[in-house]
């Protein structure tokens, strides 16, 4: 991540109140959420989502996609949205929309809360890191 968007997303926690970066320091926020079992394979995506792609994208998640960082260490949502919950708001939450969600971030100017997706999280994610990242995402909201 460089040091623009680490102060983006500094300024975008400041914002947001300390209260959310204290919760990711407490001893329940340290240890990632696992899904108890990972969800069907989405339609049409059999061969590219398997419990190995949902682990791999778990690891991701809470590791160097930074994406806990604003969607909290359970996928529950601090700045960022929930992503365990069947609300989703600019998809239908698909496997491929949130790949393309991934790829293309949330602008400010499609941003429902103001704060800024840049794309891939701002971090340096291959195609089959972010295929990872939204298995692991498709899994939380559809067990």
């Amino acid at each position: 991540m460089n040091a623009r968007t680490r102060i983006g997303l500094l300024a975008s926690l400041a914002m947001a109140g300390a209260a959310p970066a204290v919760a990711q320091t407490s001893d329940a926020a340290a240890t990632p959420a696992k899904p108890e079992a990972p969800a069907p394979a989405p339609p049409g995506a059999a061969a590219s989502y398997s419990p190995e792609l949902v682990a791999k994208g778990d690891a991701l998640f809470h590791g160097s996609g930074n994406c806990y960082a604003c969607h909290g260490s359970k996928g529950e949502g601090l700045v960022g949205p929930n992503l365990t919950d069947a609300e989703w708001i600019h998809s239908k939450g698909s496997y491929d929309e949130i790949v393309a969600q991934i790829n293309h971030g949330v602008p400010k100017e499609e941003s429902k809360s103001g704060i800024v997706m840049p794309p891939k999280g701002g971090a340096t994610l291959s195609d089959d890191d972010v295929k990872a990242i939204a298995a692991y995402v498709y899994s939380l909201s559809h067990k």
